[in-house]
């Protein structure tokens, strides 16, 4: 390829891989492959000078901002580093500093995978954090900083100005944490404990922020008025002093010792409660680093050495298949032990039956495993020339391994998902669905009451909350009288509920409470709707062929039949009790922005539904209304841009009742 054609697409490759990880927190190229393509663009356009253009991703920081924040200008630029990636690179950095500045020393601390920002302080109060963004100017995430804990809110130390700089993240457990909950609901689990970090530090709302339980890490001292340092451990030492939670950190001048210290932070990475993906080694003496300067981009004083994935081979032993608690089957690679970033690693994913036909793994194969920062190891591939002759293809089973019933292939997917309605491994999933507040409704019946139920062996389905008696729930961790009185009454009330929250809370599979008032409206009975066909659900707006298929299929299930005969002995209503939904609103499609304060957004929302129109939650040509309320933002502003009709939520209503 011609090198000049390369470098255009490598430049349009970055750009893009690096606005999915700045701006959009959502990136699709490993860090080492980022790192990998950033060093060849590097080397062609030192080739090829004329080349280099303002956006190439080598003369800037990050990216450009999401404009949903405002900005902030920093004093003192947040720059980035430059990357290492081997030991004889960290060499050549040491051998050039040492032609200047002989008998230098360094400071070698780890580098944390999170989010950079910079915190500041006046008169020894918190005043306000920013993002780094492209480095010169950031988003300021003010209130969304201050609710890390672990940042102190004030310093002892009074002087008119301080900034620092740290690194925010997501500690491994918090997220682990995190994503069972989210699991547990049904919701997308988030990626890697760095997005999470991110996505959580630019939430609109701070008390999303504050449910994260984000942390800080503090690397460098910014600014300090009214105070001098000669070198970056004193400053480092001072931070600590008023409180900042700092990184860690060996001051050294010896270069094996160097190259020791990044081999033992790789070794003991696990050890930290934040992921590492390298070591930063950077001059020690600040005056030393003013004779150094920087570039464009980067110091001149520091490089960030990063660790490569490791790879090693192992014997695949066997499969086993784990059914998650949304009933999807997770093939699980078990491994000869094998030593891999400083642990012992016996598991690995397979991730789905695709990722094993692709690559052609079989049980007995010698595998390649890799555990490049992430918290999971994962197969990489096979060393086929060492595979035995007569190794047989794995498939995934028919049958469910907990519960044994049948399982099916999602329409929109890979995942394979066991259809059992009482299926033991979803049973913390599918009870915390059933009470939820657009299912059932239960009152006092939330995730963690639902785990003590479950660990008490009080539930097998969610039939048996019915059969639950306070004696049952007293006596439980965090109960007593009073609250097992009250989640015993809240249970009884639920018998009396309209049908559409049963049909939601059986949790069908792309049946929520938007389909489920259209179903129980149209059919007026869970008897008449669990005789439909196919044909009389597709018939219905809104119940598309996937759907209809995902109802029959569940209806027909032995497991499913037994729930409902429980549920209809303990005397659950199956009837609808509302009238029937009109169709003045049928084909319109609404959206809601800004802060309500006639209605909820929810409340606005099941109006829309019940007059046959469809609540959305973007702005699109297709869009008929957008209710507007206070503060209203950029779906507003884009109504306006595509000439969609803005309503008011007097006219809102008034359209309601007309």
């Amino acid at each position: 390829m011609d090198e000049i054609m390369e470098i255009q697409q490598l430049r349009q490759q970055l750009n893009e891989a690096a606005r999915l990880y700045y701006t959009l927190d959502a990136p699709t190229m490993p860090d080492y492959e980022y790192d990998r393509l950033y060093r060849r663009l590097q080397d062609l356009e030192a080739a090829h000078p004329e080349a280099v253009t303002p956006d190439s991703p080598t003369q800037r920081v990050g990216d450009r901002l999401l404009n949903d924040f405002a900005e902030v200008a920093h004093p003192v630029p947040l720059e980035s580093l430059e990357d290492v990636f081997n030991e004889g690179e960290v060499r050549d950095f040491l051998d050039r500093v040492a032609g200047e500045l002989p008998g230098a020393r360094y400071s070698v601390e780890p580098k944390v995978d999170g989010l950079s920002v910079a915190v500041e302080y006046r008169d020894g109060v918190f005043y306000r954090g920013a993002t780094r963004g492209d480095g010169r100017v950031g988003e300021d995430v003010t209130e969304n900083i201050r609710t890390i804990a672990a940042l102190p809110k004030t310093l002892p130390d009074k002087l008119p100005r301080l900034i620092v700089r740290g690194e925010v993240y997501m500690a491994r457990t918090v997220f682990e944490e995190i994503n069972a909950a989210l699991e547990i609901e049904g919701k997308p689990l988030m990626a890697n404990p760095r997005n999470a970090a991110a996505g959580s530090l630019r939430q609109k709302d701070s008390r999303i922020a504050a449910k994260r339980r984000l942390d800080i890490a503090v690397f460098n001292l910014q600014l300090a008025e009214g105070k001098t340092f000669t070198t970056h451990g004193e400053t480092i030492d001072y931070l600590a002093s008023q409180g900042f939670p700092v990184i860690p950190h060996a001051v050294l001048d010896d270069d094996a010792a160097i190259l020791a210290e990044i081999a033992r932070l790789g070794e003991e990475r696990m050890a930290f409660p934040f992921d590492i993906d390298g070591a930063v080694v950077k001059l020690n003496d600040l005056a030393d680093r003013t004779i150094l300067g920087s570039t464009a981009k980067c110091p001149r004083w520091a490089v960030a050495y990063k660790y490569p994935p490791e790879k090693k081979e192992t014997l695949l032993k066997d499969i086993v298949v784990q059914v998650g608690r949304t009933g999807v089957l997770t093939p699980k690679a078990v491994l000869a032990p094998v030593r891999l970033a400083g642990t012992t690693v016996t598991y690995a994913t397979l991730h789905n039956q695709d990722f094993i036909t692709q690559k052609d793994i079989r049980i007995g194969d010698t595998v390649v495993v890799q555990k490049a920062g992430e918290i999971i190891p994962e197969v990489l591939g096979v060393v086929k020339e060492k595979r035995l002759t007569d190794l047989e293809p794995y498939f995934l089973p028919d049958t469910c391994p907990v519960c044994g019933a049948p399982v099916s292939r999602d329409e929109d997917g890979a995942a394979i998902r066991c259809t059992g309605a009482e299926c033991p491994a979803q049973l913390l999933r599918n009870l915390t669905h059933f009470a939820s507040r657009n299912a059932m409704d239960i009152d006092g019946l939330g995730p963690a009451v639902m785990q003590l139920l479950v660990d008490n062996h009080l539930v097998k389905t969610a039939a048996d909350l019915y059969d639950l008696t306070v004696d049952d729930l007293k006596d439980l961790d965090r109960m007593g009288q009073k609250s097992a009185e009250n989640a015993v009454n809240a249970i009884a009330k639920s018998r009396d509920n309209d049908l559409w929250r049963l049909i939601n809370a059986l949790g069908i599979r792309q049946v929520g409470d938007k389909a489920a008032k259209v179903l129980a409206s149209h059919f007026g009975t869970f008897d008449a709707f669990a005789a439909a066909s196919e044909e009389d659900l597709t018939a219905i707006d809104d119940i598309g062929g996937i759907t209809a298929r995902y109802i029959r299929q569940w209806l027909q299930s032995p497991q499913s039949q037994d729930l409902v005969a429980r549920l209809r002995r303990a005397g659950v209503n199956m009837t609808c009790k509302e009238e029937k939904l009109d169709s003045r609103f049928a084909g319109m499609t609404f959206v809601m922005t800004g802060a309500l304060t006639r209605f909820t957004r929810d409340q606005a929302q099941d109006m829309v539904t019940k007059r046959g129109g469809k609540a959305s939650g973007s702005v699109s040509k297709k869009t008929t209304y957008v209710v507007a309320g206070e503060a209203a933002g950029s779906k507003l502003q884009k109504a306006r841009e595509l000439g969609i009709p803005v309503l008011t939520e007097d006219e809102f209503l008034a359209l309601c009742e007309d």
